[in-house]
């Protein structure tokens, strides 16, 4: 997967240097998670993006942020609605001209579940060593499983990390071929959970400073060439977070178009949190703030930037603004 990035940064670094920051886009290319219930659903069902950005927006569902990566550097992805940061991260630690200029949703750390009738639990979460564990690798599930094991101090070298997507992983840990699988995805959660049990419960997590978010990240080119349509996005999902009431109504659209059954989309946008532009521009976009901070945590992608040059190109809130 690393080598797919790495190729197709190499390419889209050829491609950018004939930017040119007057093309105006006829149309806007979108990726975006099924299984991810989100208010600006229901603007993306309305058309509200296409109306106020005067183009024509496709939606494209991905399994994975690193996929959505990939279909970036290709050039069929403008703009990745959600995506991991820790697959926004691996991208720039590979060179993917990307930027970050949104928070899209803050949630309860992807969950690890044992398979039920082993006896493991965060009290001996060491005889995980030696036992297979399914990981969607580079994404905030692969994120939360190594900030997990580092918690109950387990040796992952001593455990075979298989790479599975959340749908197989689940598979997976029912069939019996893993004893532990990490699952992002509405779905996909409710699946392991049938079967088995988080390794760390919600309160665990809390006391351990284990969090996630999700970023809304667009190609240097298409911020260049674009950025009032970028501003519109943004715009938009904001107008649309800040109108969610989670009537009736709103939650049959939103289960509708990300394919849950109307219960679990429920629970799962009930547990999410979709901060402001305020809050954003504030906690982390700021200097300091929790976007560079998290994305430093990840990876030595920032090491060394002592002037918060390559930050400030990377993590942009001024569209914001």
């Amino acid at each position: 997967m690393k080598k797919l990035i790495t190729a197709a940064v190499a390419a889209t670094a050829v491609t950018l240097t004939a930017i040119t920051p007057t093309v105006a886009a006829e149309k806007v290319n979108v990726a975006f998670f099924l299984e991810w219930a989100t208010p600006n659903q229901i603007a993306k069902v309305n058309k509200t993006y296409d109306k106020a950005m005067g183009v024509k927006v496709n939606w494209t569902d991905f399994k994975t942020g690193v996929a959505m990566t990939e279909a970036m550097l290709a050039g069929d992805i403008d703009i990745a609605f959600s995506q991991g940061l820790a697959p926004f991260v691996t991208a720039i630690q590979q060179g993917a001209p990307l930027k970050m200029v949104g928070i899209a949703v803050v949630y309860e750390a992807n969950d690890c579940f044992v398979k039920n009738g082993l006896g493991i639990d965060s009290s001996n979460a060491s005889e995980l060593e030696g036992k297979t564990v399914a990981v969607p690798l580079n994404t905030m599930a692969d994120f939360a499983f190594r900030k997990y094991m580092a918690h109950l101090k387990v040796d992952i070298s001593k455990m075979k990390i298989v790479d599975q997507a959340p749908a197989d992983g689940a598979k997976s840990l029912a069939d019996g071929a893993v004893q532990m699988a990490c699952i992002f995805g509405g779905a996909s959660s409710k699946a392991a959970g049938e079967v088995g049990t988080p390794i760390m419960n919600k309160q665990q997590k809390v006391d351990a400073g284990i969090g996630s978010f999700d970023v809304i990240s667009v190609t240097e080119k298409f911020a260049t060439e674009n950025p009032e349509l970028v501003k519109s996005f943004l715009e938009v999902t904001e107008e649309a977070n800040a109108a969610w009431k989670a009537t009736p109504e709103q939650i049959a659209i939103v289960a509708k178009d990300a394919g849950m059954k109307v219960p679990t989309a429920k629970k799962q946008v009930a547990d999410f949190i979709f901060p402001s532009a305020k809050e954003q521009l504030e906690k982390y976009f700021n200097k300091g703030g929790i976007a560079a901070s998290a994305a430093a945590s990840l990876g030595l992608v920032f090491k060394g930037d002592s002037d918060g040059k390559k930050i400030a190109k990377t993590i942009d809130g001024s569209f914001l603004e």
